[in-house]
């Protein structure tokens, strides 16, 4: 007896997502999935509020109609992301299963942002930044790259983006282990906070390490306009702003390590190529690598104080534009400080006077 075999287009749209989600999990990390899991559970959700059961009965004007409702709810930037992840998800019902009318995938619109204009809420995270460094220090053919260089000075100062395209080779102290950032404006590299703005910030060893050996092997050797020596040079030496906002989406990009969370080959992706880069949803620009690293100094138990010294910021502008921190973090920071502060709480006691 032969069994009738289901037509995948009766599929449910809550199944179809979890069977979609099974099928991602050999190729993606697990915190990827986690996220993709998230957006279509929305979806999920809003499919079975206005009627819609299976994935045969999705039509082009749902996808537009719930476009249209999530971008009144969400950022742009968190938009841009969901409608990949949706997108991607109703290209597998089509190839993969003729579950879906065909090409049905082209009709999720995905807005076209300027990556300048993405909101805060798209940081460099701290296990996106570990991953990508990690990426970095165990491939030789990268390692002390610039590249990798650019990265783990953005990460570990928190610097802004004229800070580190300020940077001096002179500036690295390697015994003391710091670099110093010097507010030169006669040479073409002023800080945002002038004077105010000069400090030293403190590096791990490990870091200082990749910096010497960088110096010393990859570093392109050349001067600016000025005489003076970039450490973070190009062929033609100090690098422009744009240039320096190139590096850090190109240096960036979670396919250099992972496959890309949005289905597309690395070696045929468009946004691999540097003047393309920018428009990867998940390549991030130093003023987000600077957001995610002040976040995460604040997370491991830093002083906002510190933080604020080192990344030049007042504590006040790193609550109201820096910190973004989830409820979860913000919690673990609290009783961390709880627990540090316990032998002041021990002396709040006081001792009755039996003789009274």
């Amino acid at each position: 007896m032969t069994r009738e075999r289901p037509d995948p287009s009766e599929l449910p749209v809550r199944d179809a997502v979890e069977r979609y989600l099974r099928r991602r999990r050999s190729d993606a990390t697990e915190s990827s999935v986690k996220s993709w899991k998230y957006r279509l559970k929305i979806f999920v959700e809003w499919c079975e509020g206005v009627g819609i059961e299976t994935v045969g009965d999705l039509r082009r004007y749902d996808l537009d109609e719930y476009n249209d409702l999530r971008s009144g709810k969400v950022a742009p930037a968190t938009l841009e992301a969901e409608m990949w992840t949706l997108k991607t998800f109703t290209r597998y019902l089509d190839e993969q299963l003729g579950a879906v009318e065909e090409d049905l995938h082209e009709a999720v619109r995905i807005p076209d942002l300027d990556p300048e204009d993405r909101s805060d809420d798209v940081s460099l995270r701290r296990d996106a930044a570990l991953a990508l460094l990690e990426h970095y220090r165990s491939d030789p053919s990268v390692r002390a790259t610039r590249a990798h260089i650019f990265l783990e000075l953005a990460w570990f100062t928190g610097a802004r983006q004229g800070g580190l395209r300020a940077l001096d080779v002179r500036d690295v102290n390697y015994e003391d282990g710091f670099v110093e950032f010097h507010h030169r404006p006669d040479t073409g590299t002023p800080l945002k906070n002038k004077i105010r703005g000069e400090r030293p910030v403190g590096l791990p060893e490990e870091v200082m390490g990749y910096l010497r050996e960088y110096v010393r092997e990859k570093r392109h050797e050349t001067s600016d306009e000025h005489g003076r020596l970039p450490l973070l040079a190009s062929t033609k030496g100090r690098p422009t702003p744009n240039t320096v906002r190139n590096w850090s989406y190109m240096a960036t990009q979670p396919c250099l390590h992972s496959p890309c969370p949005h289905d597309k080959e690395r070696e045929t992706c468009d946004w691999t190529i540097y003047s393309q880069s920018s428009k990867c949803p998940s390549s991030r620009s130093p003023h987000k690598i600077r957001t995610g690293s002040i976040t995460w100094q604040l997370n491991i138990g830093f002083p906002p104080e510190v933080v604020a010294e080192r990344v030049n910021a007042s504590v006040s502008v790193i609550e109201d534009h820096y910190d973004w921190a989830t409820r979860e973090e913000r919690w673990q920071r609290r009783r961390d400080r709880m627990h540090s502060r316990r032998e002041y709480v021990e002396q709040l006691g006081f001792e009755v006077d039996d003789d009274e």
